[in-house]
């Protein structure tokens, strides 16, 4: 050990790497906030770095600078981010001031900084210098060899879920024999628990980490090895971190750790922007900076490069009600330019056209579609938007995850869909013929395949063939017979059955929908919200063979990512970008904010959602556009929503209002109460608000059904108007529904309770 901490000891003396007299020109694109962040070289310093303000130049400019004054060698800077891209544009700016490359210096991710340690130092933890770094399937793999071991059922609780669980514990430096008993029992009465300490020894034994180790492994190298610690402590004259507000508890730790001894420590980043608590990110690291580091720099910067001071003031004026903040206002000195404008919609659906006209009408008016954004809360948003620009023709593209209809959850439904329009499907049956598990295994399916090769049959043909026979096991023997009673069962409801109720009756009895409940993941709940999104979607259609068509239009979508395109993502993959023209829609209560977030973490659920709109708005440079609609189809029940409580959070001199007839007019409520919880006495003054605002309407669309009990009786060829569908004529009547010819909608049945005769 002695040997190998002489052999890594540097030579701390700073080498000279330019003249002294050389003119610091750099400095002069600086702004005063900037340039005192980079002149800050010594003692710890915390700059708050607001949205647009520039950060990446002050991180990278502080490094050039710590250079050019030969405080430090190349090799005794350690700047670490968190994403590979960002690590070689800091790596290329840092280069180009210097105008000349640098060799040994720390600069790269959490990871690869933590990996390379370890390397140094792997057989002071029992390993070997070429471990093995485990990507996310190799680490599956290894958990399900301990499931069974562990008696822990893959179908309650699956590998991956395990492994997110052991990553969650590694993001807060927990190894096994510190994991809180409350913990242990919480987790399978301590099943993950002991699972975790025989995968840590598998590990070892095969000489390999996951990504979780490599912050973990260093913090238990620096406290079993003090010696290796204070090598560090030493090495590292200059520490700076970028983005330093989404670190989670074992990278605070470490960098504390490596800080002790000179203590030039540099965090940049922006306590208003933390919104990954969900993937350990602790938004309390950047708060609590003065507390760690007494006597820190403070430095805040606040002068934006990015949008017009009308969206700054909206969104400075909606994150001040947080008050888990450090405190910052953002200003520019560009014109005012246009107010935030704010849309009230009747529902979803007109919410989706209205954007699309608006989309529209920003082409027509020059501007590019690569500049523009829609961004969502919730990815099943997506979905009107998708099918609102395919009718449009307007080009767009799904930024960080699949299109609606991609989505894994979505191909499964409508593989099921499928199934039952068109029993010779083959592809759709081999993608549903195990969901959820039916114990059919490859050997059944591939004596299934050869024998419809044989004969020339479909697969559903060749099963009932087969069941005639000895061939299939007693288990796939009933596991198809079961499948196939369900399938004709399903078929027979075709004619009696609604699209959208058959498509729930699929989903419920073939037990898809449970196979995903008994998931624990994060993204579960989002799944499950992609499918009562596409039940919604169904209907607007009469039939299985019409939407299954409509589902292969809007697939054939061009995806050329070199293509003029709207850009269509969550709020969350949204940070960190910037678009001329932004579309923020679904600013309703229990969509924004989420109401199961607020359910599970009360006023800090409530706070990071907030951030989360401070992010959306800050992302538009010219025009920023906030919608929310009057009525949604909620998982197919229409519903009366609350518009968001921060929109009434905006500053009104820097918004601007439209809304459709009906939709609570330009008189929306303030309210002064902050942290309001969704059982508070926001929501019933919200409520008493829209009352008194839809007693005052008295115009036709005022209520979403109307009551026509004390009408004369309607008859072929009058003509009604419905709230969604527009204008039209009764084309049939059957009791109290009616096939109405709509004008713009084409022919749809609705409930007569529905439509008002003219």
């Amino acid at each position: 050990m002695r040997d190998q901490l002489k052999a890594s000891q540097p030579n701390i003396a700073p080498q000279k790497l330019l003249s002294d007299n050389k003119e610091l020109c750099y400095l002069k694109n600086l702004n005063d906030a900037q340039q005192a962040a980079v002149e800050a070289t010594e003692g710890p310093v915390l700059v708050l770095a607001g949205a647009g303000t520039g950060k990446t130049r002050v991180l990278t400019t502080r490094l050039a600078h710590t250079l050019m004054l030969n405080l430090a060698n190349p090799s005794q800077l350690l700047a670490v981010t968190f994403t590979n891209k960002a690590a070689r544009e800091m790596k290329n700016r840092v280069s180009s001031i210097l105008n000349k490359s640098l060799e040994g210096w720390w600069l790269g991710t959490f990871h690869s900084i933590g990996a390379r340690i370890l390397r140094r130092h792997a057989e002071a933890l029992g390993l070997s210098s070429t471990f093995t770094i485990l990507d996310t399937d190799d680490q599956v793999r290894l958990i399900k060899q301990f499931t069974d071991i562990h008696e822990i059922d893959e179908k309650r609780v699956s590998p991956k879920i395990i492994a997110g669980v052991l990553q969650r514990w590694k993001d807060r430096g927990i190894t096994p024999e510190k994991i809180p008993n409350a913990e242990k029992k919480h987790n399978l009465e301590g099943k993950i628990a002991r699972l975790y300490s025989d995968y840590q020894s598998r590990l070892k034994l095969i000489n390999a980490v996951d990504f979780g180790d490599l912050i973990l492994h260093c913090l238990t190298l620096f406290s079993k090895y003090p010696e290796i610690a204070e090598l560090y402590q030493k090495r590292f004259r200059y520490i700076m971190v970028d983005e330093y507000q989404d670190t989670n508890i074992a990278q605070y730790l470490w960098l504390r750790i490596l800080a002790q001894s000179h203590q030039n420590i540099c965090c940049v980043g922006d306590d208003d922007q933390s919104i990954y608590s969900w993937r350990g990110a602790e938004v309390e690291n950047i708060l609590r900076f003065e507390q760690d580091f007494p006597g820190a720099t403070i430095i805040r910067l606040e002068k934006n490069y990015r949008s017009t001071p009308h969206i700054l003031a909206a969104a400075s004026g909606l994150i001040q009600h947080n008050s888990d903040r450090l405190g910052k206002t953002l200003w520019t000195d560009a014109d005012k330019g246009t107010k935030v404008k704010v849309f009230g919609y009747w529902d979803g659906e007109h919410e989706a056209y209205g954007i699309g006209d608006k989309v529209a009408q920003l082409k027509n008016e020059g501007k590019s579609f690569n500049d523009i954004a829609i961004l969502v809360r919730a990815s099943f948003q997506t979905r009107e938007f998708e099918e609102r620009f395919i009718t449009q023709a307007i080009p767009y593209r799904v930024i960080g995850g699949p299109r609606f209809y991609e989505r894994q959850e979505i191909r499964d439904a409508i593989a099921f869909l499928r199934v039952v329009a068109q029993p010779d499907d083959d592809l759709a049956f081999e993608r549903i013929v195990n969901l959820p598990k039916r114990g059919i295994g490859k050997r059944t399916m591939q004596t299934l395949h050869f024998y419809a090769r044989e004969k020339n049959l479909s697969l559903t043909n060749a099963i009932s063939e087969l069941l005639e026979t000895d061939e299939f096991r007693p288990t796939a023997r009933a596991a198809f017979s079961n499948l196939f009673l369900d399938l004709n069962r399903w078929r027979n409801f075709q004619d009696s059955m609604p699209p959208s109720k058959l498509t729930g009756v699929v989903l419920d009895e073939s037990g898809y929908i449970d196979m995903w409940k008994l998931k624990d993941h994060p993204d579960i709940s989002g799944r499950l919200d992609n499918l009562k999104e596409l039940v919604t979607a169904l209907e607007e259609f009469q039939s299985l063979s019409e939407f299954l068509e409509h589902v292969s239009l809007i697939m054939d979508n061009d995806d050329n990512i070199n293509v003029d395109k709207v850009n269509l993502m969550t709020l969350h993959g949204a940070k960190g970008l910037e678009f001329d023209n932004v579309f923020l829609p679904g600013w309703e209560e229990g969509l924004f904010p989420h109401q199961r977030a607020l359910d599970e973490r009360g006023v800090r659920a409530l706070e990071e959602e907030r951030r989360l709109a401070y992010v959306g708005l800050t992302r538009a440079k010219h025009n920023a556009f906030i919608c929310f609609s009057a009525n949604r189809r909620i998982y197919g029940q229409w519903q009366s929503t609350l518009p968001s409580r921060f929109i009434s959070e905006l500053p009104i001199e820097n918004i601007e209002w439209h809304s459709d007839a009906g939709v609570y007019g330009n008189n929306f409520p303030r309210m002064e109460k902050k942290n309001m919880l969704a059982d508070d006495s926001y929501i019933h003054n919200r409520k008493n608000f829209l009352m008194a605002s839809n007693r005052s309407n008295s115009g036709k669309k005022s209520k979403m059904a109307s009551d026509n009990t004390n009408k004369s009786p309607m008859k072929l060829g009058d003509r009604v108007f419905h709230q969604k569908f527009g204008y039209g004529s009764i084309a049939e009547i059957d009791g109290d529904k009616l096939r109405v010819d709509f004008e713009k909608a084409g022919v749809k049945r609705v409930k007569k309770a529905f439509v008002e005769a003219l």
